[in-house]
């Protein structure tokens, strides 16, 4: 992924043109000041910019005009220094298409009982001024994340990082294409999905292509550039003898290279951002794509296996919020239980198709057979999971919107040794069990395919589905399945509801 670095929030300040020049300029020089300290922390993903204190209707609407046109901007951070009365922000507010933070705090961490007069009172007054503002926010009835607390803290800094990731894999969804590289697997429900819709809500398109469109990309690459591709095999991953230079199945190997490359510039040349395929329509070529797709998620594309675009998209958005953090993203599904009295866990894997940036390790290059497409046998990487605490994620189309769905989870490493086992896998412990977490999931009508990360968490994706307008569930430690089945009911009818308002 591309540094988010070259992505800006504007930080913008409320006030009013009664307080006077003097203070407006004192308002303006600490604005400054904290936009500057937020731009310059470590853990502070994009530029933070502070643009303007804003004192008239005109102002701010032609500030959230420039914010709408200008490229590098993926939000706002808004904060009131003094009181700004709302009223003047309803025209900026209605036509801003990007999304906005709240930033509730003040200049001064702690009062200043010995000294503090009205002079003092009347430029530090957020505790009143956010509230004006947040009232018109909630008003208009638009979504927005609120973060309160002192600009200096670290939890703020951290939430405002959070949000930053989220705004910057929903600008990169604006416009953005998924390719259907073939349809659906056949007669599967979840998979399937309104395109328009999604287009509509999400911002990216899905177009369906045939793999004749990329059979052409893959017969036009030449000899060099496989050789190329194999010796960087050669030297990343523990290749298997056979497929070594001089082993039986290097040919098998050179046109997994074929592919990779192939698709690689497919996707390059049609500036996608994600991609499906599907076993039952992949026509002309010899092996399921395994090592080719494993790497393109690597590099920064979305992925989902058997038509599922929607996982696709989720799988880049959540590799743009993951940009420069350890640990890595990869599309994922649950695959089998370990219903051990000592512990229930879930195997997670896929056919071929899991991301080498989750590997604990050096990845195993290898080829087996697969029982299912009727093609040669494919090359793969295969590895364990790294560890630590991840989140499984999940987009469906229940007809009238979308849901997001992500569990907390616990990844470990396999009990035992799977020798038998040739394709990349992990191993979690759902939050808060294995019973709960499966029954809430299945009551929620996730998806059996995931975007599966263990660099970013719950947060960065329900900042993600908030600037959506997407509903949002999530399973985790304070799950409990009487108050979830609720949660589900009240959300069916407030989404019924909500059509009208």
């Amino acid at each position: 992924m591309n540094d988010l670095k070259q992505y800006e929030v504007w930080f913008v300040a409320g006030s009013q043109d009664l307080y006077g020049a003097e203070t407006l300029a004192k308002v303006a020089a600490n604005s400054k000041t904290i936009a500057q300290a937020l731009d310059a922390a470590p853990r502070m993903p994009v530029r933070v910019v502070f643009k303007a204190v804003l004192t008239t209707p005109d102002a701010i609407k032609n500030l959230c005009l420039e914010a709408n046109a200008a490229a590098k901007c993926v939000g706002l951070v808004a904060w009131m220094h003094t009181f700004s009365p709302a009223k003047m922000w309803i025209a900026g507010l209605r036509i801003l298409a990007k999304p906005y933070v709240h930033l509730h705090t003040q200049f001064n961490r702690e009062i200043p009982w010995a000294t503090i007069d009205m002079d003092f009172m009347n430029l530090n007054q957020a505790a009143h001024g956010d509230r004006e503002f947040g009232f018109i926010c909630t008003r208009l009835r638009q979504n927005r994340k609120v973060i309160a607390g002192p600009w200096e803290d670290e939890g703020v800094r951290a939430a405002l990082d959070v949000w930053a990731r989220a705004a910057c894999a929903w600008h990169d969804a604006q416009g953005g294409k998924i390719a259907r590289i073939g349809d659906n697997m056949r007669e599967v429900a979840v998979t399937e999905g309104d395109k328009v819709e999604a287009q509509i809500r999400l911002g990216y398109a899905v177009n369906g292509y045939s793999v004749g469109d990329v059979l052409r990309y893959i017969d036009a690459v030449t000899d060099a550039e496989i050789d190329a591709l194999c010796a960087e095999y050669d030297a990343r991953y523990e290749v298997a003898p056979a497929l070594r230079p001089q082993g039986e199945r290097r040919a098998a190997l050179r046109y997994a290279a074929r592919t990779e490359l192939g698709l690689r510039a497919f996707l390059t040349e049609g500036g996608f951002k994600g991609f499906t395929d599907t076993f039952e329509n992949l026509q002309g070529l010899k092996q399921l794509p395994g090592i080719a797709v494993q790497r393109l998620m690597a590099a920064g594309y979305g992925f989902g296996a058997e038509g599922d675009w929607k996982q696709a998209a989720l799988v880049r958005a959540m590799k743009v919020m993951a940009t420069g953090l350890p640990g890595g993203t990869s599309f994922m599904e649950d695959y089998t239980y370990h219903f051990h009295p000592g512990g229930a866990s879930v195997l997670g894997a896929h056919m071929l198709e899991i991301c080498e940036s989750v590997a604990a390790g050096k990845p195993s290059c290898e080829i087996h057979p697969l029982g299912i497409g009727g093609k040669d046998d494919p090359v793969r990487l295969v590895f364990n999971s790294r560890t630590g605490p991840a989140v499984n994620a999940t987009v469906i189309d229940l007809g009238n919107r979308f849901r997001m769905v992500v569990n907390t989870v616990d990844v470990m490493a396999p009990p035992a040794p799977l020798p038998k086992l040739p394709v990349a896998r992990a191993v979690w412990v759902p939050r808060p069990d294995l019973q709960t977490a499966a029954t809430a999931w299945i009551l929620a009508g996730g998806a059996h395919h995931t975007g599966y990360s263990l660099a970013i968490g719950a947060a960065h994706l329900e900042d993600f589905a908030a600037m959506a307008d997407i509903e949002f569930v999530a399973i985790d430690d304070g799950t409990r399945l009487s108050a979830f089945k609720k949660e589900l009911r009240w959300n069916e009818l407030y989404y019924h509801l909500a059509r009208g308002l």
